[in-house]
């Protein structure tokens, strides 16, 4: 039996394809700690053993969010395993992605740097 490896793009099918379900998978979930979470984007290695999920919080803590999540990480897959049509269901390790916290320091700081401009001149 042949092994062809997989297309680069199937394994960015896949990781879109848990994106979106994790985004509605997450929406289920019960615990207090999970504030309003976005799904960012999802990382899947190479051989499907792991999915590195990046998601950003409007309310609540990274700290709690993370912890609520990684605890959940279990349920979450196995909800995967049900919505997915792949042999390999990977684990999952949610990480916060900080991007859109320094987008925002950085717009403030360009802000500040234009004001501070438009005083001097």
């Amino acid at each position: 039996m042949r092994h062809k490896k997989a297309p680069a793009n199937r394994s960015h099918r896949v990781a879109d394809q848990i994106q979106r379900d994790l985004a509605e998978l997450v929406r289920e979930l019960k615990d207090p700690r999970l504030g309003m979470v976005t799904i960012n984007s999802v990382e899947v290695s190479p051989d499907y053993a792991h999915a590195q999920v990046y998601f950003s919080v409007l309310v609540g803590t990274p700290e709690d969010s993370s912890a609520a999540l990684n605890e959940a990480a279990g349920f979450l897959r196995n909800g995967l395993f049900k919505r997915l049509s792949i042999h390999t269901v990977p684990s999952l390790h949610f990480h916060f992605d900080k991007t859109t916290e320094r987008a925002a320091d950085l717009s403030a700081l360009i802000a500040r740097a234009n004001a501070l401009r438009a005083k001097d001149d």
